[in-house]
């Protein structure tokens, strides 16, 4: 079945920019998120999401047609984030202000949006803790719910490495969860928890 993706793809990788600026079109969304995740800056994860385009553009004429184009550029994208890490060893992921996927609850509730800070704040401090192909495959797992096979393709990894990557990662975020959470867990003098 043709699509219309099909017909950009095949376009674009004979030059036409027109089929190559409805691919980022697109795709636009879905890179910058992950190098935001990654990042953990709005700025950052901008440029990198700009040359993910670039390298992408380039590397048009070498892409695979046998391959999803998705997984070709959520691997591109997070290739250059790890190594933007490594070079400049930043936090990967600011999620207590990424967007929310579903409609917010109208209704105001302020425990609940302190409760959901925290919550991301914590999550933050944790993933911030992994090394950076480890977070980059607990991200595309967990919030791209992507299959060890497409991991595997996005990473360049084998799937056996991904399946270790991920139990590594899993155990690191238990083991610190566990170490965090009488840290986080004031009792008052009553026994009670404070919050």
């Amino acid at each position: 079945m043709i699509t219309a993706e099909n017909t950009w793809l095949e376009e674009a990788r004979q030059g036409n920019m027109d089929a190559f600026t409805q691919l980022v079109e697109t795709y636009q969304r879905p890179v910058f998120n992950l190098c935001y995740r990654m990042l953990g800056d709005a700025l950052e994860a901008e440029d990198a999401a700009q040359e993910t385009f670039w390298r992408a553009h380039q590397g048009m004429k070498k892409y695979d047609p046998s391959r999803s184009f998705a997984t070709w550029l959520l691997s591109i994208a997070a290739h250059y984030c790890i190594d933007q890490q490594r070079k400049r060893k930043l936090p990967m992921v600011d999620i207590d202000i990424l967007p929310e996927e579903d409609a917010p609850d109208p209704s105001p509730n302020p425990e609940r949006v302190i409760s959901k800070q925290m919550e991301n704040k914590a999550l933050h401090r944790l993933l911030d803790n992994l090394q950076p192909m480890d977070r980059a495959a607990i991200v595309l797992r967990y919030w791209y719910e992507m299959s060890e096979e497409e991991i595997s393709q996005t990473l360049q990894l084998s799937t056996s490495a991904v399946k270790s990557r991920l139990f590594r990662a899993r155990r690191q975020l238990a083991v610190d969860y566990q170490a965090a959470a009488p840290a986080s867990l004031e009792r008052s003098p009553n026994g009670t928890s404070a919050l």
